[in-house]
């Protein structure tokens, strides 16, 4: 291929020398083409890409389209309901409601209404309007919290300093100050900017214990005592996992571990940090819940809560008895689905761990009130909540309140680039470069993310009205509809059947799809104290634990 692009190259230069002694002025086409003749013959005898070196300087056309593959299939191919992982209708409506323009919709609905899968909600003859809507808050605080915090029923979910920018923080918590919302900090830890707005802040604390952590990177009681008492810390979450990478730890890629972020973080400089998969604080449900109460004394009383991405069921069961036990309750749940977003995570994590946010909080909430705890425990859920509509469908799931992390970067003026991992994000919202996150204007920003907020609020109010309600709270799943086939229609309660109050307390009179589950769990460890497995029958066989230096496999019956 040497020869041959040798040879052509030979012809055009003659055919270009030729045109010149006619034509003087076409000289200046040099300085493009010598160039590019230079990139073809390092091609052409380069030893590491098969195409570059049979087709020199040609073959790169792959790399570039695939470069601007995302953008021309945004721009120019997809419709309004395509697009992952948010499609453009959900886009689109964020833009418009954090700039304020008009988010009507002509001409009647986009969205196939007789595919599997839609969703609706039911209206009622005695519906209300927005403004008769009570104010759309919830009272975060258990019978052992001294402090209980009044939150919006939408929120920003946890996004480190490190993960976005500098000024991206700084938009955020000037827009949760503004809207009277609360602002999670994600496991990166408080950094000066969670601070400089005032903005309410839920810390998070997670497995790498960043802000709060020793020399060896376990719990410091003294350090997080500091900054827990912080006024604007208004609650700490623990971070037990989290839906985009569930069982793994979160991931800071080394190119934006800058001096700043690693000072924050208690790291060394430049490497990347892998948070560690489990906590060295507590290894047992017994163990969470002691750390819940230790964090609620060291913190003054403020309400403690944690965010779990749903893996084994039996493991939350596991929890909910050692609350029983210990008579010590969390102030809140977050409940993170499967299919959450971040900037970094393997592609099997993404795609295949975790179970999805509307089967998990559906199931969190009943094992809550099948052990008699729900009252004293706020759920938040925390996923893909772009509208009002996504707001109602997870509070009548058994959501409380919601976090959204996208929706909130959207607002921002994230144009889903999909190189939040790159750090190199054109709109300046996920990258460490100050040359690219200079270019988002914390004041425009954080109205838009304030404006953003109260917009979807307004519709909520509105939908909620529409069903004849005053408040959130009095949702439930009989006010949710969903097409399951061509030819049926369910209720959520249906799909999702409630369990009866403290039924869960006694095996006896547990729901029949819960009492495998029951039998696996102890208060005592995460991992099952036996497996229990359905055979044909329906009737459940256990099969005691394999120990450590057995051969793992899978149990039979």
């Amino acid at each position: 291929m040497l020869k041959t692009y040798l040879a052509l190259s030979a012809l055009f230069f003659a055919a270009f020398f030729l045109l010149c002694y006619f034509w003087p002025p076409a000289l200046w086409v040099m300085i493009v083409a010598l160039p590019l003749f230079g990139v073809g013959l390092y091609d052409a005898m380069q030893k590491r890409h098969s195409l570059w070196r049979n087709f020199p300087l040609i073959g790169r056309g792959r790399w570039v389209m695939e470069a601007l593959r995302p953008f021309f299939r945004q721009y120019f191919a997809e419709s309004d309901t395509d697009g992952t992982p948010i499609n453009r209708m959900f886009r689109t409506v964020v833009y418009q409601r954090a700039k304020g323009a008009s988010d009507a919709v002509p001409y009647g609905t986009r969205v196939d209404v007789n595919r599997s899968g839609y969703e609706w909600i039911g209206h009622s003859l005695s519906a209300l309007t927005g403004e008769q809507v009570d104010e759309l808050r919830v009272t975060i605080g258990g019978p052992d919290c001294r402090k209980p915090y009044s939150a919006s029923i939408l929120n920003i979910s946890a996004m480190s300093f490190g993960a976005l920018s500098r000024n991206a923080i700084l938009a955020l918590n000037r827009g949760a100050k503004i809207g009277h919302f609360y602002h999670n900090t994600g496991e990166g830890g408080i950094s000066s900017h969670h601070l400089d707005e005032g903005g309410d802040l839920v810390w998070q604390i997670g497995t790498g214990y960043f802000g709060c952590r020793t020399r060896e990177g376990n719990f410091d009681a003294d350090k997080f005592k500091e900054k827990a008492q912080l006024d604007t810390v208004k609650m700490i979450e623990i971070k037990l996992s989290q839906g985009a990478k569930p069982g793994h730890g979160g991931i800071l890629p080394a190119h934006k571990n800058t001096e700043e972020i690693a000072r924050i973080r208690e790291v060394p400089v430049g490497i990347q940090v892998d948070s560690p998969p489990t906590h060295r604080a507590f290894n047992s449900p017994r163990g969470l819940v002691e750390f819940v109460a230790q964090l609620r004394e060291l913190s003054g009383g403020k309400p403690i809560g944690f965010k779990l991405a749903l893996g084994r069921e039996s493991e939350f069961i596991a929890i909910c008895k050692a609350m029983v036990a210990t008579g010590i309750t969390p102030d809140f749940i977050t409940v993170d689905g499967g299919e959450g977003g971040t900037g970094a995570a393997p592609l099997e994590y993404t795609n295949s761990v975790g179970m999805p946010l509307r089967e998990a909080l559906a199931f969190v909430e009943n094992c809550l009130i099948g052990f008699g705890l729900r009252e004293n425990v706020k759920l938040i859920a925390s996923g893909k909540i772009f509208t009002g509509f996504h707001l109602l469908k997870h509070l009548a799931l058994g959501a409380d309140l919601c976090n959204s992390a996208r929706g909130m970067m959207l607002a921002l003026g994230c144009v889903q680039s999909l190189t939040c991992h790159s750090d190199h994000c054109p709109t300046g919202v996920a990258t460490q470069n100050p040359k690219l996150y200079k270019g988002l204007v914390v004041t425009d920003k954080a109205a838009r993310v304030a404006q953003f907020h109260e917009k979807t609020l307004t519709a909520t109010a509105d939908l909620l009205g529409s069903t004849g309600l005053k408040h959130t709270r009095l949702l439930n799943r009989t006010h949710l509809h969903r097409r399951v086939s061509q030819f049926e229609i369910r209720r959520y309660d249906q799909i999702f059947p409630y369990v009866p109050a403290s039924s869960l307390l006694s095996p006896e009179q547990a729901p029949e799809r819960y009492r495998a589950y029951l039998e696996e769990a102890s208060p005592d460890s995460f991992q099952p104290n036996q497996e229990v497995t359905q055979v044909e029958s329906s009737e459940s066989h256990s099969a005691d634990l394999k120990t450590e230096d057995q051969s793992m496999g899978a149990h039979t019956s």
